[in-house]
């Protein structure tokens, strides 16, 4: 079990009465969703009430006429296939809009053990945790490849250092979040949901755990690995952005720091010729110097400036968590004022 983040007791409300929604985000899964749904738990303890929220992302086949012929509450239907990133990003608003005060999030293709929701919502429940992350074991699956388990360690580190914290699943996107979580999460890529939540996460301070969960014998192949090559693109793409977004003067500091280093190489090496009576044969070592000095000045600035910007887009996902309480006409969670004597 890893545990990070803020964890203040006293603010991690947990209200009496419980709504949990699973949703569903599906792409052509008609074939699949009934044995996914009907694994699903109809009772859970400490739970007042279970739905479930199919998100139909513009699928082809009768997804969505199969979740209504299951009796699924919710079918959210999106027009046109807009990808999983979006389909996440719109379940929790429709989550909370359904009054959702845990939202677990699972694959369409059965791929988690239904029968572990229970112990994903329970570091909830228990005030522990406003995310929690199920942990497949990926480093011992034996369904996974020996290169791809290396790789999913490897990519489980990268985005361990890029958000600050300990992440032995990076990419399990069967995970549970509490309102407040969900009200702050802010999904910007059209890739994957997995890898931009945990470093927004880490930004944020939200407190997060993981705890180890099942899986089923796989039924199709990962939409999302299409290729090797291709979830390595588009992974670190997200990684790169996510982090340069929320931590952009660590970025351009370091990239400036290198180029000044770089820079000073030549130069020193120039000051030594010169010095010694032969520094007319190596004005090349001056000029690019001068050149690496200059644009590494300039990153620096960059990064200065870019960290103004992110105060901005503070400001700015405050407000906006602001509005969505406004909009759900949820009650702001405050501790009692203090007088001042």
């Amino acid at each position: 079990m890893v545990y990070f983040g803020r964890f203040y007791p006293s603010l991690l409300s947990i209200p009496q009465t419980v709504n949990l929604i699973i949703q569903i985000p599906c792409y052509n899964e008609a074939q699949n969703l009934p044995v996914t749904v009907s694994a699903l738990p109809q009772e859970l303890p400490q739970v007042n009430k279970i739905e479930v929220l199919v998100i139909d992302d513009g699928s082809s086949d009768q997804t969505s006429q199969i979740a209504r012929d299951l009796g699924v509450h919710h079918v959210l239907r999106l027009p046109h296939h807009a990808g999983l990133a979006t389909a996440f990003r719109l379940g929790l608003e429709a989550s909370l809009s359904h009054g959702a005060d845990i939202i677990v999030n699972t694959d369409a293709d059965n791929q988690y053990h239904a029968d572990d929701i229970y112990h994903l919502i329970q570091p909830i429940l228990s005030g522990r945790a406003e995310m929690v992350i199920g942990d497949r074991g990926v480093g011992e699956m034996e369904s996974f490849s020996p290169f791809k388990r290396q790789l999913q360690r490897l990519g489980s580190w990268v985005i361990g250092r890029a958000a600050g914290m300990s992440t032995p699943d990076a990419t399990s996107g069967f995970r549970a979040l509490n309102r407040e979580a969900a009200l702050r999460t802010l999904v910007l890529s059209n890739y994957s949901y997995t890898l931009e939540t945990l470093i927004q996460a880490g930004a944020q301070k939200i407190s997060v755990e993981y705890v180890p969960v099942r899986t089923n014998p796989q039924t199709r192949p990962s939409r999302l690995m299409r290729s090797i090559p291709h979830y390595l693109i588009n992974s670190t793409v997200t990684i790169l952005r996510a982090y340069t977004m929320y931590r952009p003067l660590r970025v351009f500091s370091a990239l400036g720091m290198i180029l000044i280093g770089a820079g000073l190489i030549p130069g020193i090496r120039f000051v030594y010729f010169f010095l010694t009576g032969t520094g007319a044969g190596h004005i090349q070592s001056l000029i690019l110097s001068a050149i690496l000095l200059i644009v590494g000045f300039q990153v620096l600035l960059i990064g200065l400036v870019a960290d103004l910007i992110s105060f901005n887009r503070k400001i700015a996902e405050e407000a906006l968590y602001r509005i969505r309480r406004l909009e759900l006409g949820d009650q702001a969670d405050r501790p009692p004022p203090t007088e001042e004597l």
